[in-house]
């Protein structure tokens, strides 16, 4: 599968490779979405290979919009039986939550622009996500935090399968919350998959 591959010289050595932020975040589905069924449709689209993970190497908001309307046009024009959803990593922009946060709505503009509204949704995860209502610590964001941000590209009429075979769905960010609170801080760092921003 294609990914946009970062410029190298604009990070230090110690920064992650691409093949490195793409193996961060397959660990952090399998053994957090999956493995901790957060998202029981996630699981089917993976052993499929029909997730398309592209690496941003934005370092503005303008670089980043553009990889997004990209990444967007390519989902639309692609088969879902070879591309299901798109996880579009950006590492080396909006490491600050609150940041991201404000460049949902340019997102959300983007897929309007597009005329996508209604066929393609964006998901938000987040290395340091934080929901309205809850403390920064709090073990029930964890339910959407992730090694690095990640803008989550999902096909409407995906959603609507999923949401058919899965007779719960409304029910699943509320057994998200219970998961997270029977798993602790201490059981999410046993997982291994805590933040991998680069400094």
């Amino acid at each position: 599968m294609t990914i946009l591959i970062p410029n190298d010289d604009r990070h230090s050595a110690e920064a992650p490779s691409t093949k490195e932020v793409i193996a961060a975040t397959r660990d952090w589905l399998e053994k957090a979405v999956i493995g901790l069924n957060l998202c029981p449709f996630a699981k089917s689209v993976h052993v499929k290979k029909q997730i398309r993970y592209a690496v941003s190497d934005a370092s503005d908001r303008e670089e980043l919009l553009n990889d997004l309307i990209s990444e967007l046009e390519h989902l639309r024009d692609t088969s879902p039986e070879k591309i299901d959803t798109t996880m579009l990593v950006h590492p080396w922009i909006l490491r600050d939550f609150l940041d991201y946060n404000d460049f949902l709505n340019v997102a959300d503009s983007a897929l309007e622009a597009l005329g996508l509204v209604g066929h393609i949704q964006i998901a938000s995860f987040h290395p340091d996500y934080q929901f309205a209502d809850a403390e920064p610590d709090s073990i029930d964001n964890f339910t959407n935090r992730s090694p690095y941000p990640i803008l989550h590209l999902l096909r409407e009429e995906s959603i609507d399968r999923a949401v058919k075979a899965f007779p719960d769905a409304s029910d699943i960010f509320e057994r998200n919350i219970e998961t997270m609170q029977r798993l602790g801080h201490d059981g999410w760092l046993a997982l291994g998959i805590g933040k991998t921003l680069p400094e």
